[in-house]
């Protein structure tokens, strides 16, 4: 039987919202309206936190940049991003988690609600092959074609996350039920549909209505970045 380790990003295994730095990484260059468009960003991010968030009306703002430049100059941006937040910066404990599942051979893979184009570059350096995320639509479906402002498919968020890992499972020949057992390591009260459903659920760097929940229902409790 296999064992499973599922991860969420931000602020698990990331110590920041990786989908809100992109946002501020773009304002820098200017390629977005700086002042409106932190203010919707920090909007969104504030909904987040407190479970409120409109996850269509977020997508449509956060893919728009997308979609208004050429897939090539959004890899270049991309490449700088990852340069200026990612690369030599990734929290050592957060590395040793994902390490420790990997040398035991256990299938690992990042569960993010943040889309896959910002999230896959930052999957990679932890070494994870793995990324269920929220996926943009390009033109006519083509990988690496132009994003179009849409999505494919359904979100990574919150319910979403399970029935997106569902599918993931299925493809490769498995489902949550034959695994031997579980994990899924996240910090966001926004993740207890996905949580309630692995058999060792981690409450990591957890938001102060996860850590209740984890303390009331006795669930572990992990700080990276302490």
């Amino acid at each position: 039987m296999t064992r499973l380790a599922l991860f969420d990003l931000d602020h698990t295994l990331l110590p920041f919202d990786s989908d809100y730095e992109w946002g501020q990484f773009l304002v820098r260059l200017g390629v977005v309206d700086g002042e409106q468009y932190a203010k919707a960003n920090d909007q969104f991010y504030a909904d987040y936190k407190i479970g409120k968030l409109d996850i269509d009306a977020f997508l449509r703002f956060a893919l728009k940049p997308l979609a208004d430049h050429p897939r090539t100059q959004l890899d270049r941006w991309h490449q700088a991003f990852m340069q200026e937040k990612i690369d030599g910066r990734l929290h050592p404990q957060a590395v040793n988690l994902v390490q420790r599942h990997l040398n035991a051979g256990d299938l690992c893979c990042v569960v993010t609600a943040t889309n896959s184009f910002v999230t896959r570059p930052i999957v990679n350096a932890f070494g994870i092959e793995h990324l269920v995320a929220t996926e943009p639509a390009t033109e006519n479906n083509q990988p690496g074609a132009n994003f179009t402002g849409s999505i494919a498919g359904i979100p990574s968020f919150k319910e979403g996350k399970i029935t997106r890992v569902n599918d993931w499972l299925h493809q490769l020949g498995f489902s949550l039920e034959s695994m031997e057992c579980s994990y899924f390591y996240s910090d966001s009260m926004n993740d207890l549909p996905l949580l309630e459903k692995v058999t060792n659920p981690v409450a990591t760097n957890p938001d102060v209505r996860l850590r209740a929940e984890a303390e009331r229902r006795n669930w572990p409790i992990l700080e990276l970045f302490h």
